[in-house]
């Protein structure tokens, strides 16, 4: 019988396969390898429906000449780069060299296929964070009145951490805030293990901090797949601090985009937040301040007044004792003449107790009205506006008048600021309603 060497059994597998499977046909696999060198090259596996055992595994390439075409089109259907780990429906041709064995040529791909794969992941995380019943705990965190102490997780080199730091500390009304930056890794395969680390680091300093910010700015969607990850919108979901997140994507919305407190769309959104929830409690604050002084200076007419309808009083409660004690000499001028000493004895000891009356009550009532002004320009010196700017907010007033929104402010009008230590003089070169 006659032996076939290895490379004549090769031709023959080579021209069998090329005669019986010379169409191309669409398939669907898992990208289990991935590494591009010009061309693509892949290793494609299928798992088994309930586990990670193989059920198939086959090499596959994609030719420099259709990577150009695939890659680009791909990309920008689905926003990701083409990865390990991904789901493809891919064209192929079966081919079989004699020295590198079986492989497919990949001539197409579907990205259609991989966005509907995509989607589904994102929703089964979605789905988890509902049955953990930690889908909504952050969002129902009361935002803290003042939001002054800012937690920023971004990349320090990033241009949208730039851009959030100057919207910031340029607002208009020079409301002060604290930011520290917590540094992480914004894209690529660490952005989940870097941002929970982040994370983390704000936890041990919990108490130093309002509200924590994760800011990236605009780029890629490609970019963005680590933040679809169900660990990190599990820690973002049960952080403590209320998490607003300005990826700077406008088209999608990433997992920690859903589930976090607030989303806005650019890191320089993200600082116009929290500007704007600061000047809202400025205005209550003024707004509470004008009407305590108000009702203080009110107050104090009214007790002003009181104070001096007792005042005189006490000359009539004087001239009452004076008006008795004539009554009672009569008397007992009378009693002397008539009677005896004893009816003397008794007018006396009725003027005395008289006398002891005003004596004790007529102080009395002194110090309690008096307590009564202390107590009411104490409440008034706790809410005075020097109290108020020593806090950190500041007036702004134009023509003598509180400026109270931006409306009828025109560029070149002057402004004069005044803080808790002095006043200062601007010219308005820009507003923002």
């Amino acid at each position: 019988m006659e032996a076939l060497s290895l490379y004549e059994l090769n031709g023959l597998v080579r021209q069998t396969l090329e005669l019986t499977l010379n169409e191309e046909y669409w398939v669907r696999a898992e990208i289990g390898e991935l590494r591009v060198n010009r061309h693509c090259y892949m290793e494609l596996v299928q798992k088994e429906p309930h586990g990670n055992g193989l059920l198939a595994k086959a090499r596959a390439q994609v030719w420099m000449n259709r990577w150009v075409f695939i890659k680009p089109m791909f990309e920008q259907t689905t926003g990701r780069v083409l990865a390990a780990g991904m789901q493809v429906l891919i064209k192929v041709q079966v081919t079989f060299h004699e020295l590198y064995g079986y492989s497919l040529n990949v001539t197409d791909l579907d990205p259609t296929y991989t966005l509907g794969d995509i989607a589904r992941r994102r929703q089964e995380i979605i789905r988890q964070l509902q049955e953990e019943g930690v889908d909504a705990m952050n969002k129902e965190l009361p935002l803290p009145r003042l939001l002054q102490r800012i937690a920023v997780i971004s990349s320090a080199t990033a241009a949208g951490y730039g851009d959030f730091c100057n919207q910031l500390s340029n607002n208009p009304r020079k409301l002060a805030f604290k930011t520290e930056l917590f540094q992480a890794t914004m894209q690529g395969n660490d952005v989940e293990n870097s941002v929970i680390a982040a994370l983390d680091r704000i936890a041990k300093r919990m108490d130093e901090w309002d509200v924590v910010v994760i800011i990236r700015g605009g780029g890629a969607t490609s970019d963005l797949s680590g933040f679809d990850s169900l660990a990190l919108a599990e820690n973002v979901a049960q952080f403590p601090l209320p998490i607003i997140t300005g990826i700077g994507h406008e088209r999608d919305d990433t997992v920690i985009d859903l589930i976090a407190h607030t989303r806005v769309k650019t890191p320089t959104a993200a600082a116009e937040f929290l500007i704007h929830h600061q000047e809202e409690e400025l205005d209550r604050v003024e707004d509470l301040a004008a009407r305590l002084t108000d009702s203080i200076g009110d107050k104090l007419l009214t007790e002003s007044s009181r104070l001096k309808l007792l005042a005189n009083k006490i000359p009539m409660l004087f001239s009452a004792v004076k008006a008795q004690e004539s009554i009672c000499i009569g008397q007992l001028s009378s009693a002397l003449e008539r009677k005896s000493l004893q009816y003397i004895e008794r007018c006396r000891n009725g003027l005395e107790i008289l006398n002891q009356r005003l004596t004790l009550n007529a102080p009395l009532l002194l110090k309690r009205e008096h307590h009564r002004i202390e107590l009411t320009e104490s409440k008034l010196s706790s809410a005075s506006p020097d109290r108020i700017l020593r806090l950190g907010f500041s007036i702004a007033r134009i023509n003598g008048k509180a400026i109270r929104s931006a409306e009828n402010i025109k560029e070149g009008d002057e402004i004069e600021t005044t803080l808790a230590s002095g006043i200062i003089k601007s010219t308005v070169t820009w507003k923002k309603q």
